[in-house]
């Protein structure tokens, strides 16, 4: 089953990004190529892409075709982007994006197990690199460190009962998808009323956890500040509070603005260093109500952007 890709605040991606012509650039999270072929089709410049799901790669063959010479694709994790770049004897970039998360496409296909809609395997894996999966964490974490996923990644505020009500039922049978997982959840859990599925925050800690995104996107802005040119830019578009802080954080201390761990040290977390790039957005960017109608799945989204100093060494 193929999904429908919509790329989420494009206009405002490609502002921040403003790719130029002669550039070279990275989109981390090709997916259905959406931010891609938007920044072939504004500049004459060169993209790699990054993708771990070996269908997002194999997809974007048509696209290369299309452009040809000009995008390069790379079956990998954005967050080894520095050594799969470097394999291919790029080591400098002029922007990076990065849409954190999972894709349309792997959440409309039922058998990635990773949408609690529809009947399918409890999987959750984006790639086949990794070899836990969801079904692994539910049947066989303790049901203390399950629950502790669950609130960390998810922030779900009944992890205790959720955990609880999945240990038992697991007792009974092993839960091996997506289906019987979501009607755990949903028969200790009352509906909210905000409309959201009860499921919603267990099905994402899972997911966080399966695939470490947490710390893909750490490694991932770690290196990106590495590859810089002086002007380079670095767009990231996230989808939830934890992924948010994570970023803010990160580009708040690139641009040398971090609060100082204590008045007797004013040096910051930076530790002293010039500030080697600037805000490009001082609060996140968030999409428009227009975008919002026609795309529910972008209401979450948060933008925010920083540059390396023409100046920087």
């Amino acid at each position: 089953m193929s999904g429908t890709h919509i790329p989420v605040m494009l206009p405002e991606v490609l502002e921040a990004l403003s790719p130029r012509d002669g550039g070279l650039y990275l989109d981390g999270t090709f997916g259905g190529g959406g931010y891609t072929r938007a920044i072939l089709e504004r500049a004459a410049c060169h993209v790699w892409a990054i993708d771990r799901d070996e269908t997002a790669i194999a997809r974007g063959a048509d696209l290369a075709a299309r452009f040809p010479g000009r995008l390069h694709l790379l079956h990998g994790r954005f967050g080894d982007m520095l050594g799969l770049l470097a394999g291919a004897g790029v080591t400098r970039l002029d922007g990076v994006v990065l849409d954190i998360g999972v894709s349309s496409f792997q959440i409309d296909d039922p058998a990635r197990g990773f949408s609690f809609r529809a009947e399918g395997p409890l999987d959750m894996r984006m790639g086949r690199d990794g070899t836990e999966t969801a079904a692994d964490l539910v049947n066989h974490l303790p049901e203390r460190d399950l629950a502790d996923v669950l609130f960390q990644y998810g922030e779900e505020r009944a992890s205790r009962r959720v955990a609880r009500a999945i240990v038992a039922a697991r007792a009974d049978a092993p839960i091996e998808t997506t289906g019987r997982l979501a009607s755990i959840i949903r028969s200790v859990l009352p509906k909210d009323k905000s409309g959201i599925d009860p499921a919603t925050r267990s099905f994402q800690a899972l997911r966080i956890k399966v695939n470490d995104e947490l710390g893909e996107i750490e490694r991932a802005l770690e290196q990106a500040v590495r590859l810089m040119n002086p002007g380079g830019r670095i767009v990231v578009v996230s989808f939830h509070s934890l992924e948010d802080r994570i970023v803010k954080r990160f580009m708040t201390e690139a641009a040398g603005r971090a609060p100082a761990p204590s008045r007797h040290d004013p040096r910051g977390l930076t530790g002293g260093v010039p500030a080697r790039f600037r805000l490009l957005t001082p609060r996140a960017v968030k999409p428009s109500e227009a975008e919002i109608a026609a795309n529910p799945r972008a209401r979450s989204a948060r933008l925010r952007a920083i540059a390396c100093l023409e100046d920087a060494a």
